[in-house]
């Protein structure tokens, strides 16, 4: 269905994007934990693929894209790479990474739940899966780098919700037979904007109601 939404060359463009960005911040991270050329080419692997790479293998898209279309493998590599020479001056443009990270954020929950779709799951399974598809790679990403993910931290500006936004709007439009070219754009612009709110006005989602516990916040 998303395929029918844009033509082969725009969809790969779209792919490409995403994984590049998501690619990038996962090697930052490893440059921040001191990790070796090897250490950030595999963060910024599983960062910009590990999200894909688990739709994939739950819907039996197999073998998955990332493993069939180089330009898919590479990318993050080139990223890597970028990274590794010019990391100081990728960090003082983190701003801009983080923008571009947000339209991946909106691309992938987009892509990922029609994508599930097509394959047969129902609307609630899709949309699922396409939360697990926008923010899979970072959850990977900071479990190998041994830190907690940041979608389950409390003291982190809202990620996970404006993906969940985006794939609950596009598994409406495919309920009321609404999704088409603009409606899956606005479920996109729409998480898009949601997560650069909440990094503007550092929305965090609640805790639990009359907290009273002792133990030390890290």
């Amino acid at each position: 269905m998303f395929q029918q939404l844009f033509s082969p060359s725009v969809q790969h463009t779209i792919d490409v994007i995403g994984i590049f960005v998501f690619a990038i911040s996962g090697a930052l991270l490893a440059v921040r934990k001191n990790f070796d050329i090897f250490g950030i080419a595999v963060l910024a692997e599983v960062t910009a693929l590990g999200g894909g790479l688990f739709r994939d293998v739950v819907i039996g898209a197999v073998p998955p894209a990332a493993f069939t279309d180089l330009g898919y493998f590479i990318t993050p590599l080139f990223a890597a790479l970028l990274v590794f020479f010019l990391h100081p001056q990728v960090e003082r443009i983190q701003v801009g990474v983080n923008i571009f990270d947000a339209a991946g954020l909106g691309l992938f929950c987009v892509a990922g739940t029609t994508k599930a779709y097509d394959y047969g799951l129902n609307l609630t399974a899709s949309a699922t899966l396409g939360l697990a598809t926008a923010v899979g790679g970072g959850v990977l990403r900071d479990v190998l780098a041994n830190e907690v993910p940041s979608l389950l931290r409390w003291d982190r500006d809202l990620y996970a919700v404006p993906a969940i936004v985006g794939a609950t709007m596009v598994a409406l439009c495919i309920h009321y037979d609404a999704l088409n070219p603009f409606t899956s754009g606005l479920a996109v612009v729409t998480a898009f904007v949601l997560r650069l709110l909440a990094m503007r006005f550092h929305w965090r989602a609640p805790r639990a109601w009359n907290r009273r516990s002792t133990v030390t916040e890290e």
